[in-house]
Order: C-alpha cells, then structure tokens, then sequence
C-alpha cells in the first residue's frame, strides 16, 4: 500500500455527501475530523429523502424494528469510538434548515462539524427557536438566518442532490472519488485505502463484484 499522502492530498478530490438528519454521518464527521482523509474534501450537504425517493427505499427511522437497532448501533458505535453522542428530541426531524444553513456557510468543514454536533452531541432541534438562536450565535454568522431564504441557497441544495443522485448516491453519508462510492460512516477505513493506493481495488475479488450477475429479481413496486 502506497503511503504517500502529500502527493495524495494534492491530487486526490473526495466529495463527502452528507445529510444531518443521519446519526451515521454524524459519526463519520467526528471520525474524520480526528484523521482528515489523504485527500482535498468537498462538503455536499444532501437531501436524503431525495435519495429515498430516488431509488425507492425507506429509511432506517421508518422501518420499526430497524429503527431501534440503528439508533442502538450509533449509541454503542459512539461509544466505542468515544465519540460524545445524544440523540436530538425526535427522529425523523425536518433537516431543511441545517441542510441550508450549511450551503449558506459554504459548506466550511468546521461549520459543518458545529452543525453536526448540534443534532447529535448536545441533541438540540433546529425547530426549538431558542436552540436555533443559540446555534446562530455561536457560529458567529449575524446574517446566516437571512442567508438560509436566499434563492441560491436553495438552489444550491437541490443540485447537490441531483449530482449525487447522478453518481449513483442512494444513502449517506456516502464518500465520492473518481467513480467509486463509499456508503456509510464504516467505509470510511476503505475510502482512505483506495486513496493510499491499496492493490486490493484493482484485484479479482473487487472486480468480480462487477461481473456477477443477478439471479433473482422480487417484484418492484
């Protein structure tokens, strides 16, 4: 495996598609603002129920029993990684206004962190107004409340959407490099392998995953 991350960090784009509705890329961003990847990353808040919507699924928060299994997982992952985790009042919860709110920071990795921590550190809503201007003040952003409303704000949110979903993205977090897709806060560990040049990506056992055909198709509805 290749070690040579300053010449990686310099060549290497990852786009980091995002959503802070999940508990799983809160974790990744905790994951890796303790070890930055060896990459230049780009934050792309999403919608994630485009994504749903997309490619027909439910989210884990919709399905009963999924639901209380993933929200034990992130609690004991957490905990595991020592990472401080709270789950925020309700969930699903509207995440419009972080998605927004985030774009209109132009999407700088600290804010994004602030935001994130905010949800599923302190578990505060962006619904509570006094957690809402609580969360304003402490980015030092007077005028992001009226940046949020902006057109090209909005605008900007739903091409995120669309070029993930153009990528073939269908859950998040997800990491984006060349034309290869990392889904979930667990792939980050083989994100940042295929970025240091381990062999493994271009041997039989990951390009047979390519040829295998499907043998048996349920009913779509």
């Amino acid at each position: 495996m290749s070690t040579d991350t300053t010449t990686s960090r310099l060549d290497r784009e990852v786009d980091c598609y995002f959503d802070f509705i999940s508990p799983f890329a809160y974790l990744q961003a905790e994951i890796l603002a303790r070890e930055p990847l060896p990459a230049r990353v780009s934050y792309k808040p999403v919608l994630f129920a485009g994504l749903l919507k997309q490619w027909g699924q439910l989210g884990p928060a919709e399905i009963v029993p999924k639901r209380r299994f993933t929200f034990r997982y992130c609690m004991w992952k957490a905990h595991q990684l020592g990472i401080p985790m709270r789950l925020p009042p309700m969930h699903p919860f509207n995440p419009l206004p972080l998605l927004r709110l985030a774009i209109a920071l132009d999407c700088a990795p600290q804010a994004c962190l602030t935001l994130f921590r905010f949800v599923f550190q302190q578990g505060r809503s962006a619904e509570d107004p006094a957690a809402w201007r609580d969360l304003l003040a402490s980015l030092d952003a007077p005028d992001a409340a009226e940046r949020i409303a902006r057109a090209d704000v909005k605008d900007g949110l739903r091409r995120n959407t669309e070029a993930a979903i153009a990528r073939g993205v269908f859950g998040v977090p997800t990491l984006a490099v060349d034309t290869e897709l990392f889904w979930g806060a667990d792939a980050t560990q083989m994100c940042r392998d295929y970025l240091t040049g381990d062999r493994w990506f271009s041997g039989a056992d990951a390009t047979a995953v390519d040829r295998m055909p499907e043998g048996v198709q349920r009913q779509r509805p």
